[in-house]
C-alpha cells in the first residue's frame, strides 16, 4: 500500500498553503530580520552636523548614510536647505532629484 495512505500520510500529502498564509509567513520572516537603530554618541552627532553645515556653506558634496530597519541607504549630494524647526535637511542629488532627510535618521556623514 502507498505510504501516502498509511498513518498520517493522507493529511500530510494534502496540505495546501493559501496565498494569505504565504504572505503572512514571509512578512514574519522579514520582520525577524529588522535591525535596531544604532545609538550615536554626542561626538558622532557633532561630526554629522559639521559635515552637513560644511556642505551647506561651501556647496560641496556630502555622502550621507540614512538608517533603515532592513538596509541602510547611502546618498551623495549637496545640502541646499536646513530646516531647524522640523530637524530636516534637503539633499540635492541631481537635476530635479532631491530628498528631505530627518536628522535623527542620519547615522554618518562624510564631506
Amino acid at each position: 500500500m502507498s505510504k501516502k495512505l498509511e498513518g498520517n500520510g493522507f493529511w500530510e500529502s494534502s496540505r495546501i498553503i493559501i496565498p494569505e498564509h504565504k504572505e503572512a509567513y514571509l512578512k514574519l520572516m522579514k520582520d525577524r530580520q529588522r535591525r535596531g537603530k544604532p545609538v550615536l554618541d554626542d561626538q558622532e552627532l557633532q561630526l554629522i552636523e559639521q559635515a552637513l553645515i560644511e556642505s551647506y556653506n561651501t556647496r560641496t558634496a556630502v555622502t550621507v548614510t540614512v538608517f533603515s530597519p532592513f538596509d541602510d541607504e547611502v546618498m551623495t549630494g549637496v545640502v541646499t536647505s536646513i530646516n531647524t524647526a522640523s530637524r530636516e535637511v534637503k539633499l540635492f542629488r541631481g537635476e530635479d532629484d532631491f530628498s528631505w532627510i530627518k536628522l535623527e535618521d542620519i547615522i554618518s556623514a562624510i564631506v
